[in-house]
């Protein structure tokens, strides 16, 4: 679906703050299908707090997120994750961690997870009002590093997810440390959706097909967040017979346009990925796992990131009415 000057023109102006307000609320739902967006990873190079994202959300028409801990947790006055000192450029390797660095960072880890633990799930509440009062619904949350937490954190993260109305959990973590992961889905029974990439000789990597069906068979809460950019620009084919033949695994998919052969991403309608033969399976068959946008082209000369994520949700909007 190529645009002419005319209709670029027209889906810009969606993006301007002017065009929506607090009150009107945002509704990305189109023929049945869920329209949501990777946040705050697809507002980058932008102020990414809670009330930022909510107001991006509202003034782009997205009604439900895959939503990062991150600015939850920096909301409610989380302690601040310790950062590593940048190197000296890019392609330059960081030095190693000083013995006071690493002191630092074990400090602020601590502080961290003593903060975690101590919390009642009544300042979730309150943020999943907050997003659902402006229209918009937290269907997955995404955490980072997971595999890495205690069992008492990984208790929390989920608890947060359900807390804030989500229906499954994302992560990117390594093929063979699904199986503790999937028994703390089973405990809590809420999937996880691990993320997939390019990669199809790594055994460790979540690429190969095969990976997410190892992971199958160690939870039945174990799911496949499939990255249709990422599973065509690599393997060459459509995801969506995998898809179909898993849909009751998968917990979200990841909507970007890239060229094949490993090309770049794309503005939609502008690469080879078939972002109109998923959707249309996805109205079709009724699934109500979320197509998340993820904004990850370079924005066009005399653009702006809203303005070409607004193109991304009246993209699929066009496809799906």
């Amino acid at each position: 679906m190529i645009y002419t000057r005319r209709e670029i023109g027209k889906l810009a102006l969606l993006a301007l703050p002017a065009t929506r307000s607090w009150a009107a609320k945002p509704n990305s739902v189109f023929g049945g299908v869920q329209v949501g967006i990777n946040a705050p990873y697809s507002f980058h190079n932008i102020p990414g707090g809670a009330d930022d994202i909510l107001n991006y959300m509202t003034q782009t028409n997205i009604s439900a997120a895959e939503l990062r801990l991150q600015p939850v947790e920096a909301f409610l006055k989380a302690p601040t994750p310790w950062t590593a000192p940048r190197g000296g450029g890019r392609g330059t390797p960081r030095a190693p961690l000083t013995p006071e660095q690493k002191a630092e960072q074990s400090a602020v880890a601590d502080a961290q997870q003593k903060w975690r633990l101590s919390q009642s799930m009544d300042g979730f509440k309150a943020f999943r009002k907050k997003y659902e009062d402006a229209g918009v619904l937290i269907q997955i949350v995404k955490y980072d590093g997971i595999n890495t937490m205690s069992d008492d954190v990984v208790d929390y993260c989920f608890q947060v997810a359900k807390t804030l109305g989500a229906y499954a959990i994302s992560c990117e973590i390594p093929v063979s440390q699904t199986q503790r992961l999937g028994q703390f889905a089973a405990k809590h029974k809420m999937m996880v959706g691990y993320h997939g990439h390019g990669n199809l000789t790594d055994p460790e990597a979540f690429g190969r097909l095969a990976a997410w069906e190892q992971a199958f068979t160690y939870s039945k809460f174990n799911g496949a967040n499939v990255d249709i950019g990422h599973f065509f620009a690599a393997t060459g084919t459509s995801p969506a017979e995998w898809i179909k033949a898993h849909h009751e695994r998968v917990t979200h998919v990841h909507i970007k346009d890239r060229k094949a052969n490993n090309g770049p991403n794309m503005p939609f309608g502008q690469g080879d990925t078939p972002i109109k033969e998923i959707l249309l399976m996805m109205k079709k068959e009724k699934y109500k796992f979320q197509a998340t946008i993820e904004m990850e082209y370079p924005v066009p000369e005399g653009s702006t990131l809203l303005a070409e994520i607004a193109k991304c949700v009246r993209y699929c909007q066009d496809i799906l009415a």
